[in-house]
């Protein structure tokens, strides 16, 4: 019962947001291929992530505003972390070694990676669409709570990243946000 409410919930969404003439996807499948591309490489209503990396240098990549929060170039790696974790399972492969702190996930980045965490973080999130776009409709059914909380994951981290690039001058606002 709950996994039928969050589809009409999903639903719901989509077609409020879109309005009956967008061209906005109608079936479960395609709501979801629209909010993981959102975050990933189709520049809709925000700034998707591989516009929020493009372009910046390692070193730009490792600035922080040295208040506690994080780099884009952490920010990245979290997002590559999680976003590799999930579709593992969403496959039934064992996903990579987790300890339970969440803190690894961001802390672990090396700025000298930073080309490599870019690259990653792009097939992560392809993975993902070719994942949902090959899985049948009952198990779309069941991992739909899932999916949808990941695209907002990364949209909020998205959102972070832009935020330190602006903090930094390293963003350049005709990509999207002034």
């Amino acid at each position: 019962m709950m996994k039928r409410i969050v589809v009409l919930l999903l639903l719901s969404l989509a077609f409020q947001a879109h309005g009956q003439d967008q061209k906005g996807a109608t079936t479960l499948r395609g709501i979801l291929l629209e909010q993981l591309r959102s975050t990933h490489n189709v520049k809709e209503w925000f700034v998707p992530a591989n516009t929020a990396v493009e372009g910046l240098t390692a070193e730009q990549a490792k600035w922080t505003d040295g208040s506690g929060n994080h780099s884009v170039g952490q920010l990245a790696n979290h997002l590559v972390f999680w976003n590799s974790q999930e579709p593992a399972k969403f496959k039934g492969e064992q996903p990579a070694k987790y300890s339970g702190n969440n803190d690894e996930t961001f802390n672990s980045f090396d700025s000298k990676q930073w080309n490599a965490t870019v690259k990653q973080l792009d097939e992560v999130l392809t993975e993902w669409e070719k994942a949902v776009e090959g899985a049948d409709d009952k198990k779309l059914q069941a991992w739909a709570s899932t999916i949808a909380h990941i695209g907002t994951h990364n949209a909020y981290h998205i959102g972070q990243i832009v935020y330190v690039r602006k903090l930094h001058g390293a963003w350049d606002p005709s990509k999207g946000v002034k």
